[in-house]
């Protein structure tokens, strides 16, 4: 059984990604490299895998939770760089970039300003949140949010067990940037806090963060997707909040001052997941 997972964990990763390296070797312009020819234009039928539909009646047990990826973390790192476009490939963005530049095509347009996905945002409200001019004697000086000064991601999903296919299952529902408040920053009110910038509802976006390819250093011919990465779960994050009769309060505002003891709590959340599916098969 584990032999079976690990090759279609390797079929996965190297299943012939199409990366702005196409067609260098046979290239005689710069201008033609990344080009498809005919057979691979035929071929290409691409896509993120699609989820499967999940009847209300399936579904024994589930919980809403938010994580927290921290970007300072060695296995986070994929979703932080590269921060200076200039010496990288076109093809080689942030997760950041790659959302705003989704945005602002009008590729991604499930954005909204809570984590409930209530208030729609506008094009104009999210560049808002991302420049900002601030007029003192000196003259005008430009503010702006990038890829460099978002530090952590929130994700929200559920978790829920599938009663049709017998196991537990994770449908990540929502991803939001954490960034400063632009309007703050070279001010006195500039605080070292970080807040949701923006919430894009996850089922929207995996079209344009399948295209998007994450640099993969064991084999540059076969990058990995952002949809892919982020659906396998392969990053390391830290349970912040779960659904609860207290408003669905943050695990910080009922353990308070002992970040040791809300990792513990946060553990504990996890630990009860786990073993939710266990004991869905005890009799």
């Amino acid at each position: 059984m584990i032999k079976n997972y690990f090759n279609f964990f390797l079929l996965l990763l190297f299943s012939g990604f199409i990366n702005a390296q196409t067609n260098i070797l046979n290239a005689k312009k710069v201008a033609q490299i990344g080009q498809e020819n005919e057979q691979q234009l035929d071929s290409d039928n691409d896509g993120p895998i699609p989820y499967g539909y999940v009847d209300d009646r399936d579904v024994m047990w589930s919980k809403v939770v938010w994580e927290k990826i921290d970007l300072n973390q060695k296995i986070n790192l994929p979703f932080y760089f590269p921060t200076d476009t200039s010496n990288v490939s076109s093809d080689r963005r942030s997760l950041f970039d790659v959302l705003v530049k989704g945005i602002r095509q009008g590729k991604i347009t499930e954005v909204y300003d809570d984590t409930f996905f209530i208030t729609k945002f506008t094009s104009e409200l999210i560049e808002e949140r991302l420049k900002f001019v601030r007029e003192d004697e000196f003259g005008s000086i430009p503010y702006n949010i990038g890829a460099a000064d978002i530090k952590a991601y929130l994700l929200k999903g559920m978790w829920y067990f599938d009663k049709r296919q017998g196991e537990m299952k994770y449908r990540l529902l929502g991803i939001a940037p954490l960034g400063r408040d632009v309007k703050t920053l070279g001010s006195d009110a500039e605080s070292d806090e970080y807040l949701p910038i923006f919430w894009v509802f996850y089922p929207s976006a995996r079209d344009v963060l399948h295209e998007s390819k994450v640099f993969n250093p064991m084999n540059n011919s076969n990058p990995i997707s952002y949809d892919h990465l982020l659906n396998a779960r392969r990053f390391s994050s830290v349970i912040t909040r779960e659904e609860n009769i207290y408003g669905n309060r943050e695990i910080s505002k009922y353990v308070r001052g002992n970040s040791l003891f809300q990792l513990l709590e946060a553990d504990k959340i996890k630990e009860d997941i786990r073993n939710r599916e266990i004991d869905m098969w005890n009799y």
